[in-house]
């Protein structure tokens, strides 16, 4: 798990080093072991090292191989590293070090772009041919890994693992995108690939291989589609072996990522999908797991923890468990750290836990696995089950997802920012609307588990624990887990009140106590209900200077949301003042 970032550039010019090693400088958090830049005529490639394979120097980066003709740098893991090793062993390639790093490199020698659908891990790459001046970008099938470019104001291409990276060039357009404005309003904070909140700067989409000619010319190859067509075999088999399948198949995505020269710990939430990780880690001889939960303070009269099920997973699987709780004053003192460590605007309130959790749980280890995408892949929100008879599915998901239809939106921003078509409800409609997905659910599943959850919950997770330089992977988005899900029938997944043959899965392995509760989150009610200093915080950014002159949003929802905060509650329970306060926040942090 590291940082890279470069530039490219298409005419006679030598590359800025500075400017690469400035966004260098921005990603130290990603990978704070070591870091290297290497200059090629026209392209330089910068990189953070966090070292998780391969400790010694052998692994460091950016990844040179002169025989070969490439230059690399790479950010995340190869779980499979090992398998594809012997394989590019067999076909006569020789390697200097144990890293999954040198695989990628050998890897892409040997099979060109066709590389990365052998690939099973989270990772984003750029790779650079001497011989012929091409570069290659591209992106692991679920975009665990982020990968954003920008073209300069001179022309040249800048890439990095983080927005903030590439406003620190100083060289790219950071005026505002109202489309991606109103995404941002609508589709909760989800800002589909390629558009960022910033009108200058992109985003690589997920399963992309980009081939970038000399000339500047370049070509995307999508490598993956989560399918979701079913054979009449599928149709019938019984629920009883899909969930022998379930189990067998999350078995091995969890032994895969265990794969590591450092110790690998948990994040606990005491909900089904991390409790099912420990116990299957328990399961597979590990023994004093190192586990971690956090929880805040009340608020309203709404618990901020759920310690009742961390609690009696670790008592129950004998874990090393390390309870952390954070009263309101630290929470807000963290804040501003958080908002920083976004790569772009994310409103869960979940995003300060996750920061608050992750520079705690990195002073033990520096590998974590977390139940992310476990919801998206086997249907565990609320809004699924109502698509089952929908005869408007865009409709129904839309009511019950989006906060605020394009009527209402246009009463929130001032008139220079709205756009006059519903971008993202017709977004919804064009990817419900394409092949390989025929039952609405399906539809809904698909959306969400290859564009929500890339640009929420997993961004939310790679961001928050790369600002303390600690590695998350997440099991339930192995590939062949998603694939395996999207076979089985939405019946299936919506029983019992969603994630049915996962619930039946988690029965065999962890206490029942933790499967029949109320589907829990990451609680910050504090967040959720402003007031106080909270409420002090959030009026300070939206009256600041900076806020009247950019002047997003109309004065008199200010007004209203200021007067009465805890009434302007989104249909996904998430509070509107937040909403507003952490864009503007986050711009102001990033000197927008």
């Amino acid at each position: 798990m590291c940082g890279l970032c470069g530039e490219i550039r298409f005419d006679d010019q030598p590359v800025d080093a500075a400017t690469v090693a400035r966004m260098a400088r921005v990603l130290h958090p990603r990978g704070p072991d070591d870091g290297g830049l290497v200059v090629r005529g026209r392209v330089a490639l910068g990189h953070r090292r966090l070292s998780i394979i391969d400790l010694s120097a052998r692994g460091e980066q950016p990844m040179v191989d002169s025989t070969l003709g490439l230059t690399l740098v790479f950010n995340g893991c190869l779980y499979n590293h090992q398998d594809l090793r012997r394989a590019l062993e067999a076909e006569g390639y020789r390697f200097f070090s144990a890293s999954d790093t040198e695989v990628v490199l050998k890897a892409y020698h040997a099979w060109g772009t066709a590389c990365f659908e052998r690939f099973n891990g989270m990772f984003a790459v750029a790779i650079h041919e001497r011989d012929s001046g091409r570069v290659i970008l591209a992106r692991d099938r679920f975009g665990i890994k982020p990968l954003y470019w920008a073209t300069a104001d001179d022309g040249a291409l800048l890439f990095a693992s983080s927005l903030p990276a590439l406003v620190a060039s100083g060289r790219v357009d950071r005026s505002l995108d109202p489309v991606a404005l109103q995404f941002y309003m609508s589709f909760h904070a989800v800002v589909p690939a390629p558009r960022t909140i910033l009108a200058g700067v992109r985003k690589l989409p997920p399963a992309t291989c980009r081939v970038i000619e000399p000339d500047g010319t370049s070509t995307d190859r999508t490598y993956w589609r989560l399918d979701f067509t079913r054979s009449a075999e599928d149709e019938a088999r019984p629920e009883a072996e899909w969930q022998d399948l379930v189990l067998d198949s999350l078995r091995a995505a969890v032994r895969r990522r265990l794969i590591a020269d450092v110790p690998v710990g948990v994040l606990l939430s005491g909900g089904l999908d991390s409790s099912l990780i420990v116990g299957l880690l328990a399961e597979h001889g590990h023994a004093a797991i190192e586990t971690f939960s956090i929880g805040f303070s009340a608020a309203n009269g709404e618990k901020g923890d759920e310690f009742q099920y961390s609690d009696l997973i670790a008592a129950h699987f004998g874990t090393r468990h390390h309870k952390i709780f954070i009263p309101e004053d630290e929470m807000l003192d963290a804040l501003p750290g958080a908002i920083a460590a976004m790569a772009e605007p994310m409103v869960s309130y979940d995003v300060v836990a996750f920061y608050m959790l992750s520079r705690e749980v990195s002073k033990h280890v520096k590998v974590v696995l977390s139940g992310q995408g476990a919801d998206e892949i086997f249907a565990g929100y609320h809004w699924y089950p109502p698509l089952v008879d929908s005869t408007d599915p865009v409709g129904t998901y839309a009511k019950r997802f989006f906060d605020r239809d394009h009527a209402t939106l246009a009463t929130h921003l001032n008139p220079a920012w709205q756009v006059k078509t519903d971008e993202a409800r017709a977004f919804v409609e064009a990817h419900f609307a394409q092949p390989g997905a025929p039952d609405p659910v399906d539809k809904a599943l698909r959306l969400d588990s290859t564009i929500m959850l890339v640009d929420d919950p997993v961004k939310r997770v790679d961001n928050m624990t790369m600002a303390h330089g600690l590695e998350a992977r997440v099991p339930f988005l192995d590939h062949t887990l998603a694939e395996l899900a999207a076979r089985v029938p939405a019946r299936h997944k919506l029983a019992q009140g969603g994630k049915g043959v996962l619930k039946e899965v988690g029965r065999r392995v962890i206490p029942a106590a933790v499967i029949d509760r109320e589907k829990g989150y990451f609680p910050v009610p504090a967040l959720k209900y402003i007031e106080g200093s909270r409420l002090d915080f959030v009026r300070d950014a939206l009256s600041s200077q900076a806020a009247r002159t950019r002047g997003l949003f109309r004065p008199d929802y200010l007004d209203r949301l200021m007067a009465n905060p805890r009434d302007a509650i989104t249909p996904l329970r998430g509070s509107e003042l937040w909403q507003a306060g952490l864009l503007e926040l986050w711009l102001q942090a990033q000197g927008i």
